[in-house]
């Protein structure tokens, strides 16, 4: 065999290396770095993003450890499934297509898109649009500022947070792909403009950077949410 063509075989076997390290460990192609299953965010979530404690999205509760609580998705698993057509998180982790599993578990494990919250809230939240609720409806924690209606599928959370919602919306729908219902999107843009990012937002913007190499431009430059209707 040629030099030349010793050369040729190297790189054929280094690019295929590289394939199947992408494949076999969840590695995006690029200069970002993604955690490759739910598994694997919820292992990082608590032990590198949430290792002392911090408040809960919804009610702002300070915790020192994870009893009573869960993670939540922002923008739900159940949406993510719907778009993929693969239904439930258990059949979308386990799809026969690797594509869609490997898409799948790359958005269920955004640690952009999980925020820590009551089990109890997370609960009342299930997969329900983020809306507006006229008057103090239903709470299931009175002293939560969170409400609910089960007829209409709809929550409202309190409004310091409605600008984090938005904004982790937003990079899910850029990052992925992913739809935005059409019932939410000119709400989440005015949440994004009248809640802009906090100090702690910042902060957790550039610790998941550290975590899995994205960034959520949203909090970089909020302006970026005028666009999106």
């Amino acid at each position: 065999m040629h030099q030349s063509e010793r050369n040729k075989l190297k790189i054929v076997l280094m690019v295929w290396t590289v394939a199947l390290t992408f494949f076999l460990f969840g590695v995006v192609v690029g200069d970002q770095v993604r955690i490759g299953s739910y598994g694997k965010a919820r292992e990082v979530f608590w032990a590198k993003l949430y290792p002392g404690g911090g408040h809960d999205l919804y009610c702002g509760s300070l915790f020192k450890g994870r009893g009573g609580l869960n993670i939540e998705h922002v923008y739900a698993a159940s949406w993510m499934g719907e778009y993929l057509g693969c239904g439930s998180r258990v059949r979308c982790r386990a799809s026969s297509d690797p594509t869609t599993r490997k898409r799948f578990n790359h958005m269920e494990g955004d640690l952009h898109n999980l925020w820590p919250a009551l089990a109890t809230i997370n609960k009342a939240r299930s997969n329900y649009l983020f809306s507006i609720i006229g008057g103090e409806y239903h709470r299931t924690l009175k002293w939560c500022d969170f409400e609910y209606r089960r007829t209409k599928k709809i929550v409202e959370p309190r409004p310091t947070v409605r600008g984090e919602i938005a904004r982790s919306i937003f990079y899910m729908a850029d990052e992925y792909g992913l739809p935005i219902d059409p019932r939410m999107i000119k709400l989440l843009i005015e949440w994004n403009r009248t809640d802009p990012p906090s100090n702690h937002e910042r902060w957790r913007n550039n610790r998941i950077e550290s975590l899995q190499g994205t960034r959520n431009k949203f909090i970089d430059n909020p302006q970026l949410g005028d666009h999106l209707d």
